[in-house]
């Protein structure tokens, strides 16, 4: 019997040589249409090139506008008392990188993110970047405001997003691990926290897959909503998505869940994509 990996690899020669319409590569049905996305699975970046690929996507250095986002970290701490964050600190990993014009943004109001004044900076901004944490934060601060539209304008004028656990799984369509409860339930009866921010479309982002032991865990969020693509990511570990393909960087695995597939019988229901690996999401197949 030949493998499944190697099915998927020669139905990927196949499809690359049908050379799909330019229509449907200018209007992309998973990746924004303009600029890229960078979604990493967490733990440490050093050695990983992840932020120096986010940082050149983003205008390199010297010319890219950037902007961090650290709401995902809470917005309140242990006494309820509103968190307020040191920006020195929150900005010290991209100053070591060398950044020169970077930003914090961050606000746990929605009449603030709603404000021209907040989103100021956002305009000019080149790159967002989320940082970690729990992702209904991000949700509870920027959802249906001037911000959130502020967000997916960065991608319309060609810029970047990109974010690290939290900041990964916030740029999909279903909001995994949305329960303000704790981050062991995967899908949340918590009706404003079942949606992510969709800069990645018919997408459920999953991350620390490898440390925590979560690689089946979007098993039942994708047996529930099969029209979705599944993707878990590990630690030290990113996608790069531009249009429909994401290519895998870092070091580690990424699992693709995908429903439009026939797995065995007795077989787990997605595959692994390895650094250096791409995937074409409209087609479903695996790049050579």
């Amino acid at each position: 019997m030949i493998p499944l990996r190697s099915q998927l690899i020669a139905a990927a020669i196949l499809a690359v040589g049908l050379s799909p319409p330019a229509a449907a590569q200018d209007n992309p049905n998973y990746g924004p249409p303009n600029g890229t996305l960078v979604l990493a699975g967490g733990g440490s970046t050093r050695g990983t090139a992840i932020l120096e690929r986010f940082i050149d996507l983003g205008g390199g250095i010297t010319d890219g506008m950037f902007v961090v986002v650290p709401t995902a970290g809470g917005n309140y701490d242990k006494e309820g008392s509103v968190r307020v964050y040191d920006e020195a600190l929150v900005l010290a990993p991209w100053r070591d990188l060398g950044v020169s014009n970077v930003s914090m943004l961050h606000t746990h109001d929605t009449a603030v993110a709603d404000s021209e004044e907040f989103v100021a900076v956002l305009r000019q901004a080149t790159a967002v970047w989320f940082n970690g944490g729990r992702q209904w934060r991000i949700v509870d601060s920027y959802a249906g405001t001037r911000t959130y539209e502020e967000f997916h304008k960065v991608l319309e004028r060609g810029g970047v997003i990109g974010g690290s656990s939290a900041g990964a799984t916030i740029q999909g369509t279903y909001l995994v691990r949305g329960d303000t409860s704790g981050p062991d339930i995967v899908m949340t009866d918590e009706v404003n926290h079942q949606r992510g921010f969709t800069f990645l479309r018919r997408s459920a982002i999953d991350q620390h897959v490898d440390t925590r032991n979560r690689w089946d865990d979007l098993v039942p969020v994708i047996d529930r909503n099969p029209e979705l693509l599944g993707i878990g990511i590990s630690e030290r570990t990113a996608v790069v998505v531009t249009g429909d393909t994401f290519k895998v960087i870092g070091l580690g695995e990424v699992a693709v869940h995908d429903r439009t597939r026939a797995y065995e019988a007795g077989e787990k229901p997605y595959f692994l994509l390895h650094p250096g690996e791409r995937f074409d999401m409209d087609l479903r197949a695996i790049l050579p």
